[in-house]
């Protein structure tokens, strides 16, 4: 069960919105971002977006991540209600050192999951029992989850949470994700 420790307004470039912070029983510091009224509200737009230091914060180009996340604020921004769930997970949860590392060996032509595997890492470490906790919080069982990945959808649905609506989340790809995107698609199944 999770606990709520602050709450506090969130006026943003993309809208006013809410931010939540909760005490998890992993003690770990995860953000949820809440536009409008969501209280047991039901089918509400929810982007579960993992951190990326390196896109989100610094503008990497080599993943979509800033623009996944720049999207779905811009989006929810112009609901009447919906809310991320921003899990600090780096790198796909194997964090940033590991992530790092991983980026040198696709320096050396391995794609990212070759990259994970090389490392003694799993391809995908993610965990959206937050996330669960968090909805279930707000009394919310049925989404519009705004997702490429069909294994958040999966999690989701295995935890009595209803995806009744997937809505993707478009980028352009460049010269310096255009690889990652394809693995991504080929290799984890994403929905690009």
């Amino acid at each position: 069960m999770l606990e709520l420790n602050a709450r506090a307004r969130l006026p943003t470039i993309f809208g006013d919105f809410e931010i939540y912070t909760f005490k998890s029983p992993e003690n770990e510091e995860h953000a949820v971002v809440v536009k409008g009224e969501i209280q047991g509200k039901q089918d509400i737009p929810v982007r579960i977006h993992s951190e990326c230091l390196t896109g989100d914060v610094l503008g990497s180009k080599r993943c979509d991540c800033r623009d996944q996340l720049i999207t779905s604020l811009s989006y929810l921004g112009k609901q009447d209600a919906g809310m991320l769930i921003y899990l600090r997970q780096e790198g796909r949860g194997i964090g940033l050192l590991n992530k790092i590392k991983a980026y040198s060996l696709q320096d050396q032509g391995y794609d990212t999951v070759e990259a994970n595997l090389m490392l003694g890492l799993p391809i995908d470490k993610r965990d959206y029992t937050f996330a669960v906790g968090v909805l279930k919080y707000f009394g919310i069982s049925s989404i519009r989850l705004m997702t490429n990945n069909p294994a958040k959808m999966d999690f989701l649905t295995e935890n009595e949470i209803n995806v009744s609506e997937r809505i993707p989340i478009k980028s352009e790809p460049t010269p310096f994700d255009e690889f990652y995107l394809s693995t991504k698609k080929v290799r984890m199944g994403h929905q690009l």
